[in-house]
This record gives C-alpha cells, structure tokens and sequence, in this order.
C-alpha cells in the first residue's frame, strides 16, 4: 500500500498498512471469529505492541493520544482488531508495574511481545517459597489466542492472606478454552484462560491495587502512573469511535440511491438522521480526545472520575449514532454482507463493556462532586 506525498509514492506506514490488512480480512474474521495471520503479524510494524514500553526496552514510551488516534484508525477497517491492539498495547503498560527482572525476562528480546489481561481476581494464587501456584479460570481474555504472555489477577485466600496480585504467566503455561461466540466483536477471541497449579516466581508479580492505583514503583513516566478509573474506558472506547465512522461511511453509501433524483426536501428525515448521527460521533470524538489528552498532561488523580463518565456517555453517544443509521438505513443494512450491520453489531457489544457502562461511571462521578 502506498499513499501520495508531494507528488511521490511513498510507503505506507506500519498503521496503514495493519488498517489495509484489517479491512481486506474484516468479513471474514467476522464469519470465522478470528483475525487473519497476516493481521496479526502486522501488530508489530505497527507499534502498538511497544507503544506503552519503556524505552529502556526498545519501546516507545508513547502516549494517549496518539495511540487512540491509532486504534481509531485500526477500528474504521475492523473494530476487533482494534480491540485485540489496545488489548496488547493497555497490557503492557500494566506490565510495566513488574519488577525489572520481569520486565527484562519479557522484553530484552523484543518489545513487541503480545500481553493480554485477566482483571478481575478468580482462582486462587497460592504462596509458596519461590513465589505462588496459581489456579483458575479467566474468562473474556481477547486476543488470549495470540499472546505470549498473559497477566491474571488472582486473589489468596485464608486468614492470613495477602491482597490480589496480578501474575505474569507465559503462553507456555495456561491453556484456552474456545467459549467466546457473540454475536458481535466475534474476532476479538475473548476466550478463556485456565491455569492448573502454575508456578509463578515471585519476581513475576506485583499486587493488584498497585496497578490500579497507579502508583508505578519503576517508571516515573506520566504514562505508567495513571489510575485504573482515569484511563480504563480509553481501553475500549478507541475501536467503537473507529467503528461507528466506519458504519456512518457505510450508511452513506447505501442510502445515496435513495437520494438521487428524490424531489426537494423529499429526504428531510434521512438527511437528518445523518447529521445527527455525525454530529454525535463528533461529540464523542471531542470527549475521547478530552480524556486522552487529560492522561497525557498528567492530570488524571484530578480528572478520574469525569474521564470514566466521558468515556461512558461516549459509548452512549455512538451506540445511539450507529443505531439511528441502522434505522435511516432500512432493509439495505439487514443484509449479512453490509459493513453497516457488521459496525452496528460489534458498537453494541462493546459498548456493553463495564468500562463503558454509563450508569457505573454516572454513580462514581456524582460521588466526586459530593465531595467537592
């Protein structure tokens, strides 16, 4: 792929190029529930893998703007591969709480390494002298198909026992069981994870409230130290914006028969589902631009609680744009092939998502301004 620049081909970049990719393959990661090879090889020409590894690794040391721009990008051709990248890419700067030993066991060779996350603490993480054995179940693990590493919270139990700690775990240790088949986001292979009786060194975990806290012991980087609450519904809401303009795209293109040689004024209501459509993805491109730019400042322990909110009411706001072309739409966008009913169907299922819950991050806001 390549692109015109002051007259000349130029190459194509590592995102361009994962977006074509994306967009030749969508229907049929769609169809089949997972990405193609060729997509995923290209996650490392992108650098997304890398873009939240500190530079003492090779990584980027990036930060949230410009990765949300990317995974828009990524979304617009094929929102799962968008959700598997932020998968990859949010994971990662978890990792980055670690001990260095960890953090060089994983990255010394390459800082493209594939992380996926198991947040919420199941099973059971067992102290040992080394370390902890870890057993258990995760469920909703996307991308889990594709990584090299995954990072699971697991809780401990007993009298005596410690908070949750998040484990590093490579692929070599845990298995898959195929249980995600939504109807929608199919490709994102939110699989299961199961560990039996793991060993995990101690020097490959570090307790749970830590990361969420955001509080990084080996990276002062502004990136590293954000809380769970100020960054979690970036994680998602990058892939639905991508999405929702990739259905309005779609809309566009199957009702414009409907317009051609209608008579003046005879397609008042089609014309203003669309721009009201357009009008909420732009609103909610501005609240995403908003929290991302709130992170990169350094101002996340004092925007918290209104970036979850605007992540949220983003969500809101494109799920009810894509729903109102799917209406504007008609018949057309009910066909199995239409792009459109592909992007109405995956902005419905990750808008389901907790992190984009807006009754969740409504609550937790007007706990904030109670207290001043």
């Amino acid at each position: 792929m390549t692109h015109v620049l002051n007259g000349r081909d130029a190459p194509a970049s590592g995102t361009e190029t994962l977006a074509a990719l994306a967009a030749k393959t969508a229907d049929e990661a769609d169809r089949t529930g997972v990405l193609a090879p060729d997509v995923i090889a290209a996650f490392a020409d992108s650098g997304i893998p890398r873009h939240f590894v500190p530079a003492r690794w090779g990584g980027t040391d990036g930060g949230f703007t410009e990765l949300t721009r990317t995974l828009t990008a990524v979304g617009q051709s094929c929102a799962a591969a968008a959700w598997i990248g932020s998968m990859f890419a949010y994971t990662a700067r978890f990792a980055t709480h670690l001990p260095v030993r960890a953090q060089e066991e994983v990255w010394a060779d390459s800082p493209d390494t594939l992380w996926v996350p198991g947040l919420v603490p199941t099973g059971q993480s067992v102290r040992t002298e080394g370390g902890h054995r870890l057993s258990g179940r995760w469920t909703y693990v996307s991308g889990v198909e594709f990584a090299d590493w995954a990072l699971l919270a697991g809780p401990q139990h007993g009298p005596d026992a410690s908070p949750p700690l998040f484990h590093a775990v490579p692929r070599a240790h845990f298995t898959v069981e195929h249980t995600w088949d939504a109807v929608g986001m199919r490709a994102t292979g939110s699989h299961t994870v199961v560990l039996d009786d793991v060993e995990v060194p101690a020097h490959r975990t570090v307790p749970l409230a830590e990361v969420l806290s955001g509080f990084n012991k080996t990276s002062r980087s502004v990136q590293h130290n954000v809380p769970l609450a100020a960054v979690g519904g970036l994680t998602c809401i990058a892939p639905v914006l991508g999405a929702a303009r990739s259905a309005l795209s779609a809309c566009v293109a199957t009702v414009t028969g409907k317009r051609t040689g209608a008579a003046p004024g005879g397609t008042a209501a089609l014309d203003g589902a669309l721009a009201r459509a357009a009008a909420e993805l732009d609103s909610a491109a501005l609240l995403v631009e908003r929290v991302a730019t709130v992170l990169d400042a350094g101002e996340s322990r004092v925007h918290a609680m209104r970036n979850a909110r605007d992540a949220a009411y983003a969500g809101q706001l494109l799920r009810d744009a894509v729903g109102g072309l799917m209406k504007a739409a008609g018949t057309a966008a009910q066909d199995r092939g239409s792009a459109l009913q592909r992007n109405w169907r995956d902005v419905s299922i990750a808008t389901s998502h907790a992190a984009l819950r807006l009754e969740k991050a409504a609550s937790a806001y007007a706990d904030s301004l109670a207290r001043g």
